[in-house]
């Protein structure tokens, strides 16, 4: 069975009903309460507490505003036309949306337990309603990487799952990310948001360098945020191809690769 760090949305439905049962199925969840607030052009989303979940610039909503949410789409290095990307965690939706207009030929999928958080990133957050090449699904995402169904399915991962108190991810044991891996095609990628000077970075760590050929930690943001890179098959770029490779990401996406090739550069060659 996988473990699931408990919080605080989910362990209301966990605790026994009056009569001492644990009919965790017939209760409903209670989360954390999803607000709003607004600086310089800026919306951000949170969950009841000052903990930023996510952010859009209002006058370019589809950009990936937070620096973190930028390096999560490092993998661009590697994986040049994915078909299938997956994000557990919607957040405010910026890279379900980054995805979604930047791939017109990719599948992106989002899984997000809280409904109200759907609902929010619809309303607030310029997220298109599903269609052929968007799946919106309010789901646990440790039921979705378990589900056989999602098995050798996704080109790309991104994991970003964390609750109002921002204690380290909520979901971040050996088991889950061994589930995560089942869940990428034989070279893909999973890239994973941690806070790098917390207590739960090590144990990360060791869970995603257990299940994956290769993990790779880009520098940590101003933030602390540290975004790693899990490769099921280990990767193989030469120093003059992550030049060119930087630039092409560059022209076509508007991210600042250039400033990643340091990290890939001392971890793979």
């Amino acid at each position: 069975m996988l473990l699931k760090r408990k919080s605080i949305e989910r362990e209301e439905s966990l605790r026994p009903a009056s009569d001492g049962s644990r009919k965790t199925h017939t209760r409903k969840i209670r989360y954390a309460p999803v607000t709003l607030s607004e600086q310089g052009g800026v919306r951000y989303l949170h969950f009841g507490t000052e903990w930023i979940q996510g952010a859009m610039r209002l006058k370019k909503p589809n950009w990936l505003e937070l620096e973190y949410s930028r390096k999560m789409m490092s993998w661009l290095f590697f994986k040049k036309e994915p078909r299938a990307i997956c994000q557990l965690g919607l957040g405010a939706g910026s890279l379900t949306k980054f995805c979604y207009y930047q791939f017109p030929a990719c599948i992106t999928t989002a899984v997000e337990l809280n409904p109200d958080v759907i609902a929010v990133c619809k309303s607030m957050f310029a997220l298109p309603e599903p269609d052929d090449r968007l799946r919106i699904l309010e789901m646990d995402a440790l039921d979705f990487v378990n589900d056989v169904n999602n098995f050798n399915t996704f080109d790309i991962l991104h994991v970003d799952l964390y609750d109002a108190t921002a204690r380290g991810p909520v979901l971040d044991t050996p088991e889950f990310y061994a589930a995560c891996k089942k869940c990428l095609v034989f070279d893909g990628i999973m890239t994973v948001n941690l806070f790098g000077d917390h207590s739960s970075f090590g144990k990360n760590m060791a869970a995603l360098c257990k299940s994956f050929e290769k993990v790779v930690c880009l520098t940590p943001t101003e933030e602390g945020n540290v975004i790693a890179l899990a490769f099921r098959k280990r990767p193989e770029l030469k120093d003059d191809e992550l030049k060119a490779r930087a630039a092409e990401i560059r022209d076509k996406t508007g991210l600042p690769a250039k400033k990643w090739i340091k990290d890939f550069r001392k971890a793979l060659l």
